[in-house]
């Protein structure tokens, strides 16, 4: 009997053992399933960077909780290469004297702005496209790479878009009735947007955006843009003959678009954009503003 008893303990305990091991099996599979299957999209390091730099405090734990890099950064990185693709061209197979400023080739281009041919509607987006030497472009491509990815990377390639072409079309506009009778180009408008947006989250969350790091990039973005003010006011009334097609006017006008249409969308990270009120009545601004620079361009601009 007590050897019957001491098999039936033996059984017992052979079967707790094999069942904790079918448990501690089963659990390595799920766990490896569970890494197989982690986003290999995901690096959580440069997630966590981003965020710091880009969004307030209180919005950093749901940013990561879904941060992914699909989509990739298309929309500035595309944009910034069909800049590069289009200056390259009329560098090397258009006539130049030069690459410090680009003359003959632009001046000539069906993208620039030109006031005689304001008819054709999209120069008053496709003179992004197009720059007034190298100094220009690698400017304005330094800045929206830098600040673009990573604005991209948080807010995702529609609302990054939205806010660069907001600037860019603000640009144009505001070029055609403070400098009515200059050609205009450079994407300079889109990049002062998205650093007007960028600037208003920094100076509005300053608190909670690391205020040591928050002086900083403050001191940056103003340095920034007063250097680029300054060598576009020297291009546009100290370069010789007909000044440079670069506008001081297109800088202001994206960077009021940016502090406006911008802000209003990168600070709406965590929550539907199309219903937040601020978003109306930025847009509502921004259309009030361009139907007025549609009348005067038509009926009072000294271009006609």
């Amino acid at each position: 009997m007590v050897a019957a008893h001491d098999m039936e303990i033996e059984e017992d305990v052979n079967l707790n053992m094999d069942r904790e091991l079918e448990e501690e099996l089963e659990e390595e599979k799920r766990m490896g399933e569970d890494r197989a299957g982690k986003d290999p999209f995901k690096p959580n390091k440069a997630h966590r960077i981003v965020s710091k730099w880009m969004l307030p405090e209180p919005m950093r734990g749901t940013y990561l909780e879904r941060a992914n890099c699909l989509p990739p950064p298309v929309f500035i990185i595309s944009i910034s290469l069909a800049e590069l693709a289009v200056f390259i061209y009329y560098a090397v197979w258009k006539p130049q004297k030069q690459w410090i400023t680009l003359d003959t080739g632009i001046l000539e281009s069906p993208f620039i702005y030109t006031p005689e041919k304001r008819e054709e509607a999209w120069r008053f987006i496709s003179y992004m496209l197009v720059h007034a030497g190298v100094q220009h472009i690698l400017g304005n491509l330094v800045m929206q790479l830098v600040l673009g990815i990573p604005l991209e990377m948080v807010h995702k390639g529609l609302r990054v878009g939205l806010v660069y072409l907001a600037g860019v079309i603000a640009g144009s506009l505001a070029s055609s009735i403070f400098d009515p009778l200059k050609s205009l180009v450079g994407a300079s408008g889109g990049v002062y947007a998205l650093m007007g947006g960028y600037f208003m989250n920094v100076l509005v969350n300053f608190r909670e955006m690391i205020p040591a790091f928050g002086i900083v990039r403050l001191l940056i973005i103003i340095l920034i843009i007063v250097s680029d003010m300054g060598f576009a006011l020297y291009r546009r009334f100290f370069v010789p003959a007909n000044g440079s097609p670069v506008s001081f006017a297109a800088h202001i006008a994206g960077g009021f678009a940016g502090m406006s249409i911008g802000y209003t969308v990168f600070s709406c990270f965590d929550k539907a954009l199309l219903k937040d009120p601020r978003f109306w009545v930025a847009i509502a601004a921004y259309l009030a503003c361009v139907l007025f620079a549609v009348f005067f361009n038509i009926f009072l601009s000294p271009a006609n």
